[in-house]
């Protein structure tokens, strides 16, 4: 079994243009004040031995562009106030009910580079929004447990005496149930407890010197292993009592472009 991952590129116009054929860049092609989105659409499956695809991607392309850019379309035009998380069920109908069917899994609605809901078709009656922040910060790696040279031995250069630094990235997922009664939280809110919580003590700051999780002697190694545990710790009973109904799903941290940890896997 794979799993398989299609980003599709799109604008959402606002004459309803439609021309375009840069998939690359989105079609249909932005025009005037459009909207630009990417949808993410994953599917599970077993490779054919004759092609070796689970499914050709352009049959994604082509589902997407006949039966999600439409409905996304109208709910934009007619309701654009409406969240994105109460149009998700639509979007996610017309996927599973599409010649992905067997194989569909999940698709995630990227709103803006840092903002994105997701819904997975064995969760039907859940939806993920996931908001991302920036944050730098400085940080040594250094075990009390071990010796000088076999820090300098386990950690390299991230065991520098005077600390190096890293502009980190921080993604947090929150679950929230989709029914006629609740509402998904408004960006703002994630957000408000984020910086409270997150971003004010730990953003600029020497996670080893500055912050009591990570000091030297009595906190733990501020790894990006125990940064993304930490963090979401931290933030778990905040959101649950700010956001009615939602949960904290997990957390990534990037430490850099190339290596990122969530927490709880």
């Amino acid at each position: 079994m794979v799993r398989l991952s299609r980003t599709v590129r799109f604008s959402i116009n606002p004459d309803a243009r439609s021309q375009g054929c840069n998939g690359f860049g989105g079609t249909p092609a932005i025009d005037g004040l459009g909207r630009y989105y990417e949808l993410d659409v994953t599917c599970i499956g077993s490779p054919t031995p004759e092609t070796g695809y689970l499914i050709d991607i352009r049959q994604i392309d082509r589902v997407v562009r006949s039966t999600v850019i439409p409905i996304i379309a109208e709910a934009c035009s007619l309701a654009p106030h409406t969240p994105a998380a109460f149009v998700m069920p639509s979007v996610m109908e017309a996927l599973s009910e599409s010649g992905l069917r067997p194989i569909f899994a999940a698709a995630r609605w990227k709103l803006t580079p840092y903002h994105s809901v997701e819904m997975e078709r064995a969760r039907p009656n859940r939806v993920t929004l996931r908001q991302r922040f920036d944050l730098a910060a400085s940080h040594r790696l250094h075990s009390p447990a071990l010796s000088d040279d076999e820090n300098r031995a386990t950690f390299g250069r991230c065991n520098n005496p005077n600390g190096h630094g890293h502009n980190y990235q921080v993604e947090v997922a929150v679950a929230f149930p989709l029914s006629q009664t609740t509402s998904p939280p408004p960006t703002y809110r994630i957000e408000e407890v984020v910086d409270q919580v997150i971003i004010r003590p730990f953003d600029h700051k020497n996670l080893n010197l500055d912050t009591p999780e990570f000091a030297d002697g009595s906190g733990v190694i501020p790894s990006v292993e125990n940064i993304a545990r930490v963090f979401f710790e931290r933030l778990s009973s905040p959101l649950a009592d700010a956001l009615d109904g939602g949960e904290l799903a997990s957390v990534t941290v990037w430490e850099t472009d190339r290596t990122w940890c969530t927490f709880p896997a």
